[in-house]
C-alpha cells in the first residue's frame, strides 16, 4: 500500500513538473509579446543615428550612463530592447536613465516593465517607488485586509519562473522525505519523513498557484501608464462624455476594457472608472 502511495505521489510530481514547464513556456511567450510592445513603442525613438550594423552592447550603454550622457544611454538601451530582446536589467537601466533625464512618465513605464519581469528585485521596487513619488497624481488605494497584502507581497518575491523552479525543488524534497517515511526503519525517521513530505507538498501547491498567477499578470498586459501631460477621463467612450477626473503623466492605471478601437476603459487604485483615448496610454 505504501509503495502504491509513493508511486501515486511520483505521478503527481511528474504532472507538476509538466505544469511548471508549461508555465515557463507561457512566461517566455509573454516576454516575446512584451518585445513586440517595445518594438512598437520605441520605433519613433530609435532614430537611426546609431551607426548601421554597429554592435551596441549593454556595457556601452552603461558607460554612457556612468558618464552622465543620459540621452545617449537612453538611445542605446532602447536600441538593445528593440533589436536584442527584453530583460529586467535593461528596463531597469533605461528607467533610471529616463529618471535622470527628467522624463518621469517613461521612467515609471520602464521600471514597471522591469518589475513585471523580476518582481522580487528590491532595487527595482525602490527606484520605482522613487519615480512614482515624482508623479503629480496621488490617489488613495482601496483598503484591503492585511492577509491579502501579505500574500501579494509574498507572491512578488519571485517571478513565474522562480516559483516554478521552487515547486520542482520542493517536490523532489517531498519525494525524498516520503521515501524516508516508507522505507525508513527508525520511528523518528518515519515521523520526520511523513511531516516533512506533507509540508513540502503544501508548498509545492502554493508555488504552482503563485507561478500561475505571476504568469497571468505577465501575459494579460492590463497595466498602463498615462504618457500625456494631462488627460480627462470620460463617462463614456466619446469626447462628448461627462468629465469624471483628470490624470497626469506617469500615473499607472488598469485597463478594464480594450474592445473599443480608439478608447480604453481604465480603473484607478481607488476603484474609480473612466474612459480615455488609447493614444494617451502606453501598455506596461
Amino acid at each position: 500500500m505504501k509503495k502504491i502511495i509513493y508511486i501515486a505521489v511520483l505521478l503527481f510530481g511528474l504532472s507538476a513538473f509538466s505544469y511548471a514547464q508549461n508555465v515557463d513556456s507561457l512566461a517566455n511567450s509573454a516576454v516575446e509579446q512584451n518585445t513586440s510592445y517595445v518594438n512598437d513603442s520605441v520605433a519613433t525613438q530609435v532614430t537611426g543615428e546609431l551607426p548601421a550594423g554597429k554592435n551596441i552592447t549593454k556595457a556601452m550603454a552603461d558607460s554612457a550612463y556612468a558618464k552622465g550622457d543620459y540621452a545617449e544611454a537612453i538611445e542605446m538601451y532602447e536600441y538593445i530592447l528593440a533589436n536584442q530582446g527584453v530583460s529586467a536589467a535593461i528596463y531597469y537601466n533605461l528607467g533610471n536613465s529616463y529618471y535622470k533625464n527628467k522624463n518621469i512618465a517613461r521612467s515609471i513605464l520602464n521600471l514597471e516593465r522591469a518589475h513585471l519581469l523580476d518582481p522580487g528585485d528590491s532595487d527595482i521596487r525602490f527606484n520605482l517607488e522613487m519615480a512614482k513619488s515624482k508623479a503629480v497624481d496621488k490617489v488613495d488605494t482601496v483598503n484591503e485586509i492585511f492577509i491579502t497584502t501579505w500574500i501579494k507581497n509574498f507572491r512578488n518575491c519571485f517571478s513565474s519562473d522562480g516559483w516554478g523552479t521552487m515547486g520542482i525543488v520542493l517536490f523532489v524534497c517531498a519525494l525524498l522525505l516520503l521515501g524516508c517515511y516508507i522505507f525508513g526503519k527508525a520511528l523518528v525517521l518515519k515521523k520526520i519523513g511523513f511531516i516533512g513530505a506533507i509540508i513540502c507538498v503544501i508548498f509545492v501547491i502554493i508555488s504552482n498557484i503563485f507561478a500561475y498567477q505571476q504568469k497571468k499578470i505577465l501575459t494579460e498586459h492590463r497595466g498602463a501608464i498615462i504618457m500625456e501631460p494631462s488627460v480627462t477621463a470620460k463617462s463614456t467612450p466619446d469626447a462628448g462624455g461627462t468629465d469624471l477626473f483628470i490624470l497626469h503623466e506617469g500615473h499607472k492605471v488598469t485597463i478594464k476594457d480594450s474592445t473599443m478601437k480608439e478608447w480604453r476603459e481604465i480603473q484607478l487604485e481607488d476603484g474609480s472608472i473612466g474612459w480615455v483615448p488609447v493614444q494617451v496610454l502606453e501598455v506596461i
